[in-house]
């Protein structure tokens, strides 16, 4: 981490800082950073799926292959209809070993302070930066809401937030507040990852430069703490967002099987099946 050595109290950059520019885009510490990461896990997955074997042997694949399986086991189980879950999986387990390799990886020694260009820090967690947080939360939701639409159609999916006839002004009132509601989650999944990883990283840097020179080992409790807390918040938000998908999916499901019900008459007695 940063600030182990400085000299007038701990560094902490809360902003992202450029390093170079690519014609009018300025390419921030955090971006490159998460360039490596995104390098970093490319090359573990293909690893992977070069070396998955019926027998796992152990090591770092089956820690990869269990992150995989613990992922699809919480997608399927969300949604009523397995099938439909399935298409999902991918995006989501991408996502989470996205965030919790951006996390972990945030919190290795010369991230930070460490290596500088120009002045500027050259490396800093991808996730410790609010606008790319705040780019995951928008592909993320983008990608909800779409997939909702597309499952369900339009009228069906913005029907779903009006629990009772939308003339009724206490109902539309109601859908209105309830469509805001669903409008501000991109701002709270990216402020909660965001400012959890931020946080940590203060917390850290200041007892790096309270233990002097033993900084290291007065910074180890908090990193494995903070370790703990990266994979809980890479876990929460892939949870949340697809609870949030699986609400609408699972509502359109309940009303195909209801337009579908076909009325029979056996013995004289209605019956309905699907």
């Amino acid at each position: 981490m940063f600030g182990y050595f400085a000299d007038s109290g701990p560094v902490v950059h809360i902003t992202s800082l450029p390093l170079f520019h690519i014609g009018p885009l300025a390419i921030t510490n955090s971006i490159f950073y998460g360039w490596v990461c995104s390098a970093l896990m490319c090359s573990l997955f293909i690893l992977a799926a070069r070396h998955i074997t019926l027998n796992p042997k152990g090591g770092l694949i089956q820690v990869v292959e269990a992150g995989v399986e613990f992922i699809r086991n919480l997608v399927e189980t969300s949604f009523e209809d397995k099938e439909r879950s399935y298409k999902y999986v991918p995006y989501f387990v991408t996502l989470f070993f996205f965030l919790l390799m951006n996390n972990w990886l945030g919190l290795i020694p010369g991230v930070g302070e460490a290596f500088s260009v120009g002045g500027n820090p050259l490396l800093r967690a991808f996730t410790g930066d609010l606008n790319a947080t705040l780019a995951i939360g928008l592909v993320t939701m983008g990608y909800v809401y779409y997939s909702s639409v597309k499952e369900s159609g339009v009228k069906e999916y913005f029907g779903h937030f009006f629990i009772g006839s939308p003339l009724n002004p206490l109902y539309f009132i109601i859908g209105l507040l309830e469509m805001l509601t669903d409008a501000t989650r991109v701002i709270s999944l990216s402020l909660r990852l965001f400012l959890n990883v931020t946080i940590g990283e203060i917390i850290i840097s200041v007892f790096s430069y309270l233990g002097g020179f033993i900084a290291p080992l007065t910074a180890v409790p908090f990193t494995l703490i903070e370790i703990f807390i990266c994979a809980l918040q890479a876990y929460i938000f892939v949870i949340l967002s697809v609870m949030y998908l699986a609400i609408a999916v699972n509502h359109s499901t309940e009303e195909h099987l209801t337009d579908d019900a076909i009325p029979e008459t056996i013995n004289g007695n209605a019956k309905v099946t699907t």
